[in-house]
């Protein structure tokens, strides 16, 4: 993709506007990534998708599809052309990513291996150790998984009690503990394993699958993604090479939560793939199945759902697309893995927003979707059962959904502490927000930045360091900020749209239905906020006007642009 465009800085987006016109789109999409979209989607087509209900029964059928992924290139994507790789953009890693969420349990196994199963070694790998294991990883010849979950330890991540010594004679490292809930465990040949050394020093290790002591539990009984593997792993005084410490001793939080990072917006990505299918499904479904003589399509019941699913996935595409092409373009013409990982930290807010919009996105998509199909969405004989049972662990997956809304806040301030962000004066700028006039769609989305920063501002001046433990109000503002990102995103796509030859009134409908929406939520949980907030009745009052001013919008007929949608939807 071009990288010549103007870079919004991550967490930016706040206290700027969007450059509307450099914002990139899945309309501007070059033929590169098209093509490797159809790679991925003739794939799993032909290969993938007819084993869905097998891989139920089955999860080592992943061995064979993951090997030919790899014939394909698509595992390959994000690794280096030295080390066997094609050496594609995030934007083409992430199109892979989409497009693999048709097929829920197989997108687990792929993730599994290039994502959080690979980049560890990719980012922090000495030359030797990448030399050994990325050519074979690119082509399928190894599978690789990510053992950093303990059963006493799952979103605190860093409470792991896996243990590493170094042997007396200093030419090995031994782990002892027990990793739980591992995607791959069940056919992996290297393993990414997190454990302290000497019981302090969190650090990453490359464990390969035959070393002495190591075993594995059962597959473990699941409510979805069943096709997957999902092992125990236990280390039972497991000797490995003192060459196999990935990166630093002590550095294993930082190779986690980097890791995270690119697993969090692919995962959104993989949410929005999915969600898209999902809705196919219930749109074919709607057009053939009749009731009261005539097809359940005509419906307004049945076409208002429809709209609303189509509207979450358009706005969660430009979300996703928008942020990896600005991952691209800080990526531009760096080298090294400090350089390369700093430009993706800086889009850690964005990458937990697309997380959490990305699996809510399908899961309300997929419930919907059995909605449509009625009784017949509860029989396993139709394919929305599986989605709707695959849709829920992406709420869990990479940090639970409250993690990651706690995060976005949390960073929000911490980067304004570094003067990152100008949040000062935003609580009185809120609260003389009454005088602001929207009057476009543009003001609009000012004005719920004035709120969103208006809040921020107004809950550190409350609680100061200690507004961390006060996660309702957390996640409430985390919500907020949630929706402006939102919002901007489908106003850009919108704003974007004629220009680059796309169907401008339905692109305008899409961005209308999402910023309205958006508005009216953040309203909402802003006055609920100022309730909790306001110092007095008289800073209640001000601050209430402030947020009404501030999330003011022009009526809209919602009914009618919802159904210009589901037109568009069944045609």
């Amino acid at each position: 993709m071009s990288t010549t465009a103007t870079r919004q800085r991550g967490a930016t987006f706040l206290v700027e506007p969007a450059p509307i016109g450099d914002v990139f789109t899945p309309e501007r999409f070059t033929e590169e990534h098209r093509m490797i979209a159809r790679t991925a989607e003739e794939f799993l087509t032909r290969e993938v998708v007819p084993q869905q209900e097998a891989l139920e029964h089955d999860p080592q059928l992943n061995v064979p599809l993951l090997k030919r992924a790899g014939e394909l290139g698509l595992l390959a994507v994000d690794i280096d052309e030295a080390h066997g790789g094609l050496g594609l953009d995030k934007v083409s890693s992430t199109i892979v990513a989409e497009a693999m969420g048709w097929c829920a349990s197989f997108s687990v196994s792929h993730a599994a291996h290039v994502c959080i199963g690979t980049l560890p070694l990719l980012y922090f790998g000495t030359a030797e150790q990448k030399a050994r294991y990325l050519p074979r990883l690119a082509s399928g010849e190894i599978i690789a998984a990510y053992a950093l979950t303990e059963p006493g330890a799952g979103s605190d991540a860093l409470a792991g009690r896996t243990t590493a010594t170094l042997s007396p004679d200093g030419t090995e490292w031994i782990l002892s503990g027990t990793k739980m809930w591992i995607s791959n465990a069940g056919f992996a040949d290297l393993f990414t394993v997190f454990a302290k050394i000497d019981g302090e020093h969190f650090s990453a290790f490359l464990v390969e699958r035959g070393a002495p002591g190591l075993s594995f539990g059962h597959e473990e009984r699941k409510m979805g993604i069943k096709g997957s593997s999902t092992r125990a792993v236990n280390l039972d005084q497991v000797r490995i090479p003192v060459g196999n410490l990935l990166g630093a001793r002590g550095q294993g939080g930082k190779i986690a939560l980097n890791v995270l990072n690119v697993g969090r917006y692919k995962l959104g990505a993989g949410g929005i793939g999915g969600a898209r299918v999902a809705m196919a499904a219930a749109v074919a479904y709607a057009k053939d199945r009749r009731q009261f003589g005539r097809p359940i399509a005509a419906f307004g019941a049945i076409r208002q759902k429809l709209a609303q699913m189509a509207t979450r996935i358009w706005a969660g595409d430009a979300m996703v697309y928008r942020t990896v092409g600005n991952i691209d373009r800080a990526l531009d013409g760096l080298t090294g893995s400090e350089a390369i990982l700093k430009a993706l930290e800086e889009y850690a807010i964005e990458s937990s927003i697309l997380k959490i919009v990305g699996s809510e996105s399908l899961c309300f998509v997929a419930d919907e979707a059995v909605q449509v199909f009625g009784g017949n969405g509860f029989s396993a004989e139709y394919p929305v059962d599986r989605f709707y049972r695959d849709a829920r662990i992406n709420r869990i997956f990479e940090g639970t959904n409250e993690i990651n809304r706690l995060l976005v806040p949390t960073m929000l301030l911490k980067r304004a502490a570094r003067e990152e962000l100008g949040f000062t004066g935003a609580a009185d700028a809120l609260r003389h927000g009454a005088t602001a006039q929207v009057t476009d769609d543009a003001a609009l989305i000012a004005g719920m930045k004035r709120c969103a920063r208006g809040l921020i501002d107004l809950a550190r001046q409350r609680y100061g360091d200690t507004l961390a433990q006060e996660q309702e109000v957390v996640l409430a503002l985390s919500d907020i900020v949630i929706d402006v990102y939102v919002a901007e995103c489908a106003l850009a796509r919108a704003a974007q749209a004629a220009g680059d030859g796309a169907d401008a009134p339905a692109a305008a409908d899409f961005a209308q239905a999402t910023m309205h929406d958006a508005a009216a939520r953040i309203e909402q949980r802003a006055v609920m906020l100022a309730g909790t907030l306001a110092a007095g009745a008289a800073d209640a009052a001000a601050l209430l006007a402030g947020v009404r001013a501030s999330c003011a919008r022009s009526l809209v007929d919602r009914i009618a642009i919802d159904r210009r949608i589901a037109d568009r939807v069944l045609a």
